[in-house]
């Protein structure tokens, strides 16, 4: 499909993206989202083990874990050119990064025109069945694709981002999208789950060995088929969306060989398929410090996701890749020296 409206000047400078396409907010800052819960009230009779709480501290900062209210939040610009994208951040199915990747990545695109949702969806370390993550990610997908006309969005232009764990998530949606994860609910659940496009962001991609030493790995291997269940470059398929890849070489928490292993199960069965390697920048750096290697993959995702019709028409004008890097911030820095706990 052809890209949609252009921004508007006045959109073109300024958010804190590391290294993408810059652009005013498309809202004013600190508007609140608009919540979509996922579920009935009560469809889920099981909560989590402990209340909901958001972590004040070191690689916990920003993310969020005891979720029983399954929702997402819909940043929505002010002129939606037609695309949207489901957001799920990482956190090895025992948290979920918002603070320091979800949020922010939906504010940037917010600020290019596209509808953003980030997910905060059920974790197996509070209690929950290992399936509860990707019946939610599928049912996020539903729930947006039916609320499409209202939020001026394609259904036919819907994507979705993963980061680390949220990569995982992220990649079973766009495979098995038709897997029977839960009994429909009502109207919405006719609709397709697939993304029309997929950005895995220092995923984790298999169960198997040698790959299986992530915290995501635990967390799901509650399920006796887990290493087959929740290993993306297993189910990859003719009919599934193109895919995006970017990860650190020096990841000490999620082993590159997962970007490798995806793209060579995407390029083999002939999917579009874009994998970037950085040589340094570790784990968990969400949209990346400004000036650093892993803080060009939004403005190369872009380029790449417009490439296939999507995410609108580009920038007039691009603030420069060059340059110091920016002071590190908890929202953006990249983590090197992450204990592995946090995939």
């Amino acid at each position: 499909m052809k890209a949609g409206h252009r921004l508007a000047a006045g959109l073109l400078l300024g958010l804190l993206v590391a290294g993408a396409s810059q652009a005013q907010p498309a809202i004013a800052p600190g508007a609140a989202p608009e919540v979509v819960h996922l579920w009935p009230e009560g469809h889920w009779q099981q909560r989590a083990r402990g209340p909901e709480k958001v972590g004040a501290e070191g690689s916990a900062k920003g993310a969020v874990s005891g979720v029983s209210d399954a929702r997402m939040d819909i940043y929505r610009p002010a002129q939606p050119n037609g695309t949207a994208v489901v957001i799920f951040g990482g956190g090895g199915y025992f948290r979920i990064q918002i603070g320091g990747a979800a949020r922010p990545t939906a504010q940037w695109l917010q600020s290019l025109g596209v509808t953003a949702a980030v997910v905060y969806y059920r974790l197996p370390a509070d209690g929950w069945a290992p399936v509860s993550p990707f019946q939610d990610g599928q049912r996020a997908m539903r729930l947006l694709r039916a609320r499409a006309g209202e939020l001026g969005v394609d259904p036919q232009r819907i994507g979705a981002i993963g980061f680390s764990a949220g990569g995982n998530l992220a990649g079973i949606v766009a495979t098995r999208f038709d897997a029977p994860f839960y009994a429909p609910v009502d109207a919405a659940d006719q609709l397709s789950a697939r993304p029309d496009f997929v950005g895995m962001i220092y995923p984790v991609v298999s169960m198997r060995a040698p790959l299986d030493k992530t915290r995501s790995r635990r967390e799901l291997g509650t399920q006796p088929d887990a290493e087959q269940a929740y290993s993306v470059e297993a189910h990859v398929r003719a009919d599934m969306p193109p895919v995006f890849l970017a990860q650190a070489v020096d990841d000490r928490t999620v082993d590159v060989g997962h970007s490798v292993a995806m793209y060579q199960a995407l390029h083999g069965a002939g999917i579009p398929a874009e994998l970037h390697l950085f040589e340094k920048g570790g784990h968990s750096w969400g949209l990346g410090v400004p000036g650093s290697l892993v803080g060009q993959w939004p403005r190369l995702f872009a380029t790449w996701a417009r490439s296939h019709g999507y995410l609108g028409a580009a920038p007039r004008q691009l603030a420069p890749l060059g340059g110091p890097p920016a002071a590190p911030s908890t929202a953006t820095a990249p983590s090197h020296d992450d204990d592995g706990s946090g995939d």
